[in-house]
């Protein structure tokens, strides 16, 4: 049985593993960069370690330090997702040296990560897929010549990796090169690999995802479907489960073609395999994630099982818990991924100190986050601070207490998207569950955003009360009186409060 992890992660996803970590009475080790020294998950820790040299060093792709703190606090790891999550050359060196890697295997992780060598393997699988090509395309004729062939629109890709990097929609011939040239660049900045392929562009497309759960003796079950079409930038910042939009017998074919193709190619952990739904219910993959998704808290609260438990139990050798007839769904759940960023400016990165952070609480409310007052967002990382899931015994309940809940989240000091998310959970096409991966071009009423951005008194009167604060810091340093910084901030905090409560 493990009994020591180390996530090879920070922020939100760290915290969210050492609870589990916790919980299973598993001790936990935190890695950091000088920049994050001061981060939530190295407090909560109960061993931390510095990986990088300077101030200057900001990056967590260390696999060689990583590995030599595995070994010395005789840690697993846990990759979280991003960084080195799906990364097959860093869980093969954790296969080679004896540690243990909290996920699938090497050889799986390898072959799922390439798109193209998925996409080949999931049709040997009898999954279909999106027309395109099945091998990357290194020149301008190439891409052209298939291009011509499958019809435009098309959509170009980075083949070592997702999340959005490297892809470019290409509507005519004449956009083409441009594309091919910009998607190349990102490719090679993101992961290193300028390799690209192509495949048809579905218009109007649902991205719907599910989540698969294995063990290392052939037992894969699903955990249903979440539906991610409210994306910026081809990455996802609303989820959803169950999806609204696929009928049932889509549903139960998605989830059991998920299942077999799984079990066919021998994957255990968390996993999940993304698919993209036509308007007539037709699905294809996508992409297989071999590692724990961003949005996999909105499963958690449909299913009752915790995925990081799950994993951690599969990584030492034990079966699955469960069969799937003993998985009960129940409900719905939605998250928002909470971004430092201005939605107004097209969502451009909002960095800086948060100066209050008011957390919502209460009944069916989630809040994965490792923000805090006085918390620096970087610039270095993802702008991501916090991840807001609510469940409900139906969609519409889970979206009042989502609502309710991000009415109460007050973070200053920054710009966030809980306006974006507040406008998109009045928008009609939202709510009526028929919105697309073209929703925020399409569909989004940017006018009400600007409305509800300056709504809300309650930010007016705590920039009010911190500027008093201030001030009276000032003042009462030029004085050479000064006050205790707690009692006056205190006692402001329920100025504001008393102020807030009368609006």
């Amino acid at each position: 049985m493990i009994k020591k992890v180390l996530v090879a992660n920070r922020g939100e996803i760290a915290m969210r593993i050492f609870r589990t970590c916790r919980v299973m009475n598993i001790s936990t080790v935190a890695i950091y960069t000088h920049v994050d020294r001061g981060a939530l998950h190295v407090r909560y820790a109960e061993e931390a370690y510095c990986i990088s040299s300077d101030e200057a060093d900001t990056s967590y792709l260390k696999p060689d330090l990583i590995l030599e703190i595995a070994r010395k606090t005789g840690s697993a790891i846990h990759p979280g997702y991003g960084f080195l999550s799906e990364n097959a050359a860093f869980a093969r060196r954790c296969e080679e040296e004896g540690v243990i890697f909290i996920g699938p295997g090497s050889d799986i992780i390898a072959r799922m990560g390439l798109k193209t060598e998925a996409r080949k393997i999931m049709k040997e699988a009898g999954v279909r897929v999106v027309p395109g090509t099945e091998e990357p395309v290194s020149d301008l004729e190439g891409i052209r010549a298939i291009a011509g062939e499958i019809g435009y629109p098309v959509m170009l890709k980075a083949a070592a990796g997702g999340g959005g990097k490297g892809m470019r929609l290409v509507r005519s011939e004449g956009e083409l090169e441009a594309a091919f040239r910009l998607s190349r660049s990102e490719a090679a900045r993101s992961f290193g690999d300028d390799s690209v392929y192509v495949e048809k562009y579905i218009e109007n497309p649902h991205h719907v995802e599910v989540q698969v759960l294995g063990d290392q003796y052939g037992n894969v079950i699903h955990l249903y479907e979440r539906e991610c079409s409210i994306q910026r930038r081809h990455q996802k910042v609303i989820e959803e489960s169950p999806s609204p939009f696929i009928r049932e017998e889509t549903r139960q074919a998605m989830l059991s073609v998920a299942v077999e193709a799984c079990r066919k190619i021998g994957y255990y952990s968390a996993g999940t395999l993304e698919f993209m739904v036509d308007k007539d219910q037709q699905f294809y993959f996508l992409e297989m994630n071999t590692r724990l998704q961003v949005e996999h808290p909105v499963t958690e609260a449909c299913t009752g099982v915790d995925l990081v438990r799950d994993m951690i139990l599969v990584a030492s050798g034990n079966p699955l818990p469960y069969t799937q007839d003993e998985i009960e769904f129940r409900g719905a759940a939605i998250e928002c991924r909470i971004y430092a960023e201005d939605p107004a400016a097209d969502f451009m990165p909002s960095p800086g100190i948060i100066k209050v952070r008011e957390a919502p609480e209460g009944r069916n409310i989630r809040l994965d986050s490792a923000a805090y007052a006085g918390f620096e967002v970087s610039l270095h990382y993802d702008p991501m601070i916090a991840k807001l899931c609510s469940w409900g015994r139906n969609r519409e309940s889970a979206i009042a207490n989502m609502i309710r809940a991000l009415r109460e989240y007050k973070i200053l000091g920054i710009k966030t998207t809980i306006p974006f998310h507040l406008s998109v959970l009045h928008n009609q096409t939202f709510l009526g569950g028929v919105y697309d991966t073209t929703f925020i071009d399409t569909k989004f009423d940017r006018e009400d955003l600007s409305r509800r951005k300056n709504s809300d008194p309650t930010v007016a009167v705590i920039a009010a009360a911190l500027k008093h604060y201030e001030e009276e810091k000032e003042a009462a340093a030029r004085a050479t009186t000064v006050p205790s910084v707690g009692e006056s901030l205190w006692k402001h905090y329920g100025k504001l409060q008393m102020a807030a409560n009368n609006f």
